[in-house]
């Protein structure tokens, strides 16, 4: 089954378009987690146990793990494998925000898709459409392609005016990404929940495309505009991502109910609006 269809099955499943991050920092992980020989992982465990009823996608962020070397890669690995053996009908997608030139994307899809086994990756879309042959090749993988992101300096770049048509680099990036999906099939886009303007000129230059939203929760995106501006007619399209909000609702031994409840409370909101 490829990525698409796994996502859509399990949004039907759970009813929900919510995506948890599963973006462990051990500074912040509740104190009797510590006492574990992988505390990243039972962390993680905890928290996917809790919420796999009310999620439609898990997201772990790569850099958590790598920044602590090769323990940190084990728990990433431990967590894919629980999560695809425990609950394989809820996609993974990988953050990795790959690319490179054409030789260096092919081994950046080996690890993502091979060794890490995620169902859809994250990626930089700057070197061009050969940089990303070899994710969009993958045909049964989802290729999560950074076009509005939610960060305060998004517009740095992605709202340069680039052309005499005054139109800005994000809706050009969304243009060309539209294009390229009517060959590959498998592209997606990440626009910010903190952008809901952009996100519904987006929506219209790509009416049928599934949107990673990050920007919920922490970060103080509004559900209610983005539901509006980016829903498809469908009342799909949406994978409305929220992680530090629900992860770190608690420090307590009870961490991961209290993360259930936050789930909850987030899904539920955002059926309101669809």
């Amino acid at each position: 089954m490829n990525f698409r269809k796994k996502l859509e099955k399990n949004i039907k499943k759970n009813n929900s378009l919510l995506s948890i991050g599963l973006d462990p920092d051990v500074e912040k992980i509740p104190e009797h987690l510590k006492k574990y020989k992988d505390p990243i992982f039972n962390f993680n465990k905890q928290i996917v146990d809790a919420t796999y009823d009310l999620v439609c996608a898990y997201k772990p962020q790569i850099a958590h793990y790598a920044a602590k070397g090769i323990r940190g890669i084990g728990s990433l690995l431990k967590t894919i494998n629980y999560l695809a053996y425990t609950y394989p009908q809820i996609p993974i997608i990988l953050d990795a925000k790959r690319a490179d030139i054409e030789s260096t994307s092919r081994l950046y899809a080996k690890e993502a898709f091979d060794v890490f086994n995620a169902d859809a990756l994250t990626v930089n879309p700057y070197f061009g459409l050969d940089s990303l042959k070899p994710f969009l090749e993958r045909k049964d993988k989802g290729v999560i392609i950074l076009c509005k992101t939610s960060n305060k300096s998004a517009g740095d770049f992605q709202d340069l005016k680039i052309s005499s048509d005054k139109i800005p680099l994000y809706l050009h990036v969304a243009e060309k990404v539209q294009e390229w999906n009517k060959k590959y099939k498998n592209c997606m886009l990440v626009v910010g929940a903190t952008w809901p303007e952009e996100l519904k000129k987006i929506r219209e230059i790509a009416p049928n495309m599934f949107f990673l939203v990050p920007g919920i929760g922490s970060q103080g995106g509004d559900i209610k505009q983005t539901l509006k501006n980016g829903l498809r007619k469908d009342k799909s399209g949406l994978i409305i991502h929220a992680s530090r909000s629900i992860i770190y609702a608690s420090d307590k031994a009870n961490f991961a109910i209290t993360a259930r409840k936050e789930a909850l409370k987030l899904k539920e909101n955002i059926n309101k609006y669809r």
